[in-house]
């Protein structure tokens, strides 16, 4: 249940190192190089180990199964994923650019990167009872590290960048034990408190030099009244569920590229590469089937 987010903070800790630049060295730096490699290594063999030793410490071993939850969440968790593959593969291909990596070679090792870390997971998926490999979580995986190889394939540049939001949810106040106790464990099990965004820089798409270069608007997907991955629990814990309404919401509204904002100064440039896939909160304009359109005077 909501593995990926995990993973998720891993890679925000990862992508400290990326520093986005048109400007990229022509010959190798083999010693940059390695010390990217020897990180990543060490993020993704810690976070494989987290799993092993804490997701699956009570989970029985099975005869490799399949699983299809592309119902699950209403397709949140499927954006989750999509999110930390696109993330894994951001951070392979700059880098690579970075240690001087020609822009073919980058793609070819770091476009997929997304999808060949994370599939390993979804292997273990298919070896524990309560789980299963899932095609979907793949597809999504692959959706992912794609859009990070076709917009340099297109541009040169990550116009339309995945983000996320969150803020807890009312339903975790109502089943603490299912949705969690606490922020970081409703963060870890509530996806009603998480919006997935597809972002992207205005001036890019309407260049003008009265549009700070920073200024992105985002397209927002989420989602409530989520008890269950494809139905609500009634009971849980030993406490009654109220019955709510699964729906999905859409929302609409502004945000910042903290890739583009210019500064010299290393330590900033590091804290804004970091935030790559935070959305910052905003007005937003939302659209969901039972109450039609909400105005949000700040959306997290």
């Amino acid at each position: 249940m909501n593995k990926f987010v995990i993973k998720i903070v891993l890679v925000l800790f990862s992508g400290a190192l990326v520093a986005q630049s048109n400007l990229y060295p022509d010959t190798l730096n083999k010693k940059r190089l390695a010390t990217v490699i020897a990180t990543e290594s060490v993020f993704y063999v810690s976070g494989i180990s987290f799993l092993s030793f804490w997701w699956y410490k009570d989970a029985q071993r099975v005869p490799f199964q399949w699983y299809n939850d592309n119902e699950g969440y209403l397709q949140m968790d499927k954006l989750g994923h999509a999110l930390t593959a696109y993330k894994e593969s951001y951070f392979g291909y700059y880098e690579l650019r970075k240690c001087g990596v020609s822009k073919n070679k980058a793609l070819i090792y770091g476009g997929p990167l997304g999808l060949i870390l994370q599939t390993p997971i979804e292997i273990f998926d298919g070896m524990y009872e309560g789980w299963g490999f899932s095609k979907g979580d793949m597809w999504a995986n692959a959706t992912g590290s794609a859009l990070v190889v076709a917009q340099e394939l297109l541009w040169s540049d990550q116009i339309l960048k995945l983000k996320m939001s969150y803020q807890r949810s009312k339903y975790a106040l109502i089943s603490p034990e299912l949705l969690g106790k606490n922020q970081i464990q409703s963060f870890l099990f509530d996806y009603n408190g998480h919006t997935y965004w597809l972002s992207a820089n205005i001036n890019k798409i309407i260049p003008s030099n009265k549009i700070p270069n920073w200024l992105n608007f985002a397209v927002g997907y989420s989602a409530n009244g989520m008890f269950g991955e494809i139905e609500n629990y009634r009971f849980y814990g030993g406490n009654f569920i109220p019955e709510y309404q699964r729906y999905r919401q859409f929302l609409f509204s502004l945000d910042i590229d903290w890739t583009k904002i210019p500064t010299q100064n290393k330590l900033l440039k590091k804290l804004f590469n970091s935030m790559l896939i935070l959305k910052l909160p905003f007005p937003a304009l939302e659209y969901n089937p039972q109450n039609g359109f909400v105005f949000h005077a700040l959306y997290f």
